[in-house]
Formats: structure tokens, C-alpha cells, sequence
């Protein structure tokens, strides 16, 4: 295999536009973007006139089994992360898939069988864990002493609020009403296969934590291990807030979520030990390059000490994407394997059911 990655991107919506080709084209000497696919004609015709894609599709099987590509990047709605997966695998590609991977525990076991019979990679597009802070704090965290507690918030304001300032992005007008009935068909029988039958309020608490909280519960597990359980949880606002205690040995987790309508990205992670603490602080990924900071605090006798480090002003994507290419070339097995990403649909099932068993404020009986 050739150092530079011929790649096909199925999904060529908002991250696409905004994140992934942009990237991609930054690294030439890594990736070659030789096919572009989507189900809409105009997102096709515009993005790939945009980004100069050679190759363009409006199905994704057609797109894999054309040949000529190395690996994938699925980045097309959830509901259909899986099978494209799947099928690029089961074709001889490598595949880098968006979070989250997939939305039910039977298709996870697919992902993981065709990995394992074809030998390929899969990794987890969980870009968070390449920030050149969050990779210092992972470093750090030992000097930190005795963990006494941490925090989790994810508290952002809708992306398109922020992306509609910074960014040119083609929406696809041209679906029809059976393609957005499949997706929203599809979504209800995955979360159904992996939750049973639960009220919507459940369901929809479900989706977020698949789409937004799986880079928080992944960033807290590489920093500090698996929760040994969920203690309690609440949602509100029909499921668009949630709010957990989540148990460890000797200490609890809080993790706090919501979207709203204010213009601002608050994303965090603090970890408190007896006389330090850290904090990772990322910023809004749709407006490239905004640095992600740790901020470290520190008692020394009568003296408080705080500082910022900022170690590199590369984004997560970027450092995302080279890491990917260094598993393919490789061979070396991705820390956000499908694995990894299991654990988190564990988490995430096992906090709905929690909120199942509790009575919730103005959500349940």
C-alpha cells in the first residue's frame, strides 16, 4: 500500500463540507479523496465541484464496489453507519467511521465480525481524544494524586447557529419524503432493538447521548477508566437535558448535557485532586483551529498557582486523521476501536434505564 490513502467520503453533508474535506485536503501528502457519495444529487453535484472529488455516487454500495479506494470515511447519518461500514470491510477497505459508530448492540457484533474476518481497520471518529490538550491531560492526570472528583458538561448551543456564521454549507432540499421516512423509520427500530420499547422522551435522551455524549463518556474513559455504575439520573425537556451521577471506587463523576439556543460551545472535563486539579476546555470543532486548552491548578504551601497550556494549535480532526493513516499503514490497532465505542452504548443503555426507573420531572408518570 502506497503512503498516500486513496479515500472515498460517504456523507457529503454539513461535517463533510466544513471539517472533513477541508482536512483531507490539508494532508496530500497522507489522503487522496477519489469519491464522494451521497443520496442527495445536489450535495453530489455541488460538493464534488467544490472539492474537485473525481469519482461521484448517489449510492454507496455502487461507490465501494467500483474499486480504486484504500479506505472510507462514513460520515452519513447514523442510522446508516453500520452498513456502509460493513459493506466497505467486507470489500477490502478500511473504514473510519463518525461517531457515533452505530446505534444498537447487533450492529456493533456486525462491525466487530467483519473486522475480525478481514483483518482491516475500523476506528471510532472520536476527535476529542487527539486534541494536543486532552493528549497532555492523559499524560498529566498521574501527578494529579488521588482523584476526589470530576465533571463532565457539555452544555453547546445548536451547531448550525454556529457554523451558519463561519462556514459556506450546501443543505440538501432535494430528499424525498420516503428517503426521510427510511432514516427516521430506521432510527426508531435501532434504538427499539437496543432498548426495547421505551416512551419517546427515553429514546430521544438516547439519541443524544449517542450523538453528543459519546465524546464526553469516551474522553472520561480514557482519563478515568469505566464508570462501575450509573448512581442516579434525571432528564428534562423531553429528554434534551440529562444529568448523572456516575460511580467510581472512591469518588463520582457528575456529567451534565443539554442544547440550547445560545451562541457558545462549553464543553469540559475537570478532574479534582487534593491540592491540584485540570481542566480540559474544548471549543466549537466547526470553526477550525480554535484551540482546545488545559488549564492546571495547583497549592504549594501558601502559594496558588493556575496555567493555561495551549500545546498546539492543530485541530482534533486533523490530529484525528493522521492517526488513522498511521493505523492503516501500520497495522497498529486504534484506541477508538468498535471495542471502545461498545463500552459507551453499554453506558448509554444502562444510564436510559435508569432514567426508566426513576420518576422524572414533567417527563414521566
Amino acid at each position: 500500500m502506497t503512503s498516500v490513502l486513496d479515500v472515498g467520503v460517504i456523507g457529503l453533508g454539513e461535517v463533510a463540507q466544513v471539517i472533513h474535506l477541508p482536512v483531507l485536503q490539508s494532508l496530500p501528502q497522507l489522503f487522496s479523496v477519489q469519491a464522494g457519495c451521497d443520496i442527495s444529487p445536489t450535495l453530489v453535484k455541488t460538493v464534488g465541484d467544490r472539492f474537485g472529488i473525481p469519482n461521484r455516487y448517489l449510492d454507496a454500495r455502487e461507490m465501494i464496489e467500483a474499486g480504486g479506494l484504500d479506505a472510507v470515511l462514513v460520515l452519513n447519518s447514523d442510522e446508516f453507519h453500520a452498513e456502509c461500514a460493513v459493506l466497505a470491510l467486507e470489500h477490502g477497505l478500511h473504514v473510519l467511521v463518525e461517531k457515533p459508530m452505530c446505534l444498537s448492540p447487533r450492529e456493533a457484533e456486525r462491525i466487530i465480525a467483519a473486522r475480525d474476518r478481514t483483518g482491516l481497520t475500523v476506528m471510532v471518529g472520536y476527535m476529542r481524544r487527539f486534541a494536543p490538550a486532552f493528549m497532555e491531560a492523559v499524560e498529566r492526570l498521574p501527578s494529579l494524586g488521588t482523584v476526589n472528583f470530576a465533571r463532565v458538561h457539555d452544555v453547546i448551543g445548536r451547531n448550525s447557529l454556529i457554523v451558519d456564521q463561519t462556514a459556506y454549507v450546501v443543505r440538501a432540499d432535494d430528499l424525498t419524503t420516503d428517503q426521510m421516512e427510511q432514516r427516521w423509520d430506521r432510527g426508531r427500530t435501532l434504538v427499539r432493538d437496543a432498548l426495547g420499547d421505551v416512551p419517546e422522551a427515553l429514546a430521544g435522551a438516547y439519541r443524544l447521548l449517542c450523538g453528543l455524549g459519546s465524546h464526553d463518556f469516551s474522553a472520561m474513559r480514557e482519563l478515568l477508566g469505566p464508570p462501575s455504575g450509573v448512581a442516579s439520573a434525571r432528564m428534562w425537556r423531553g429528554g434534551g437535558y440529562l444529568a448523572a451521577l456516575l460511580d467510581y471506587p472512591d469518588h463520582v463523576v457528575v456529567y451534565e448535557t443539554g442544547v440550547d439556543e445560545q451562541l457558545r460551545f462549553d464543553a469540559h472535563l475537570e478532574i479534582y485532586g487534593d491540592l491540584a486539579s485540570m481542566r480540559i476546555q474544548y471549543d466549537t470543532p466547526y470553526v477550525r483551529h480554535l484551540p482546545t486548552t488545559l488549564t492546571l491548578t495547583e497549592t504549594s504551601g501558601t502559594a496558588f498557582t493556575q496555567t493555561t497550556v495551549r500545546p498546539h494549535l492543530k485541530d482534533p480532526y486533523t490530529a484525528e486523521l493522521e492517526y488513522f493513516h498511521h493505523a492503516v499503514t501500520t497495522g497498529a490497532a486504534p484506541k477508538t476501536s468498535p471495542e471502545d465505542f461498545v463500552a459507551d452504548l453499554n453506558l448509554f443503555a444502562e444510564l436510559v434505564r435508569v432514567l426508566g426507573s426513576t420518576p422524572q420531572p414533567g417527563v414521566l408518570p
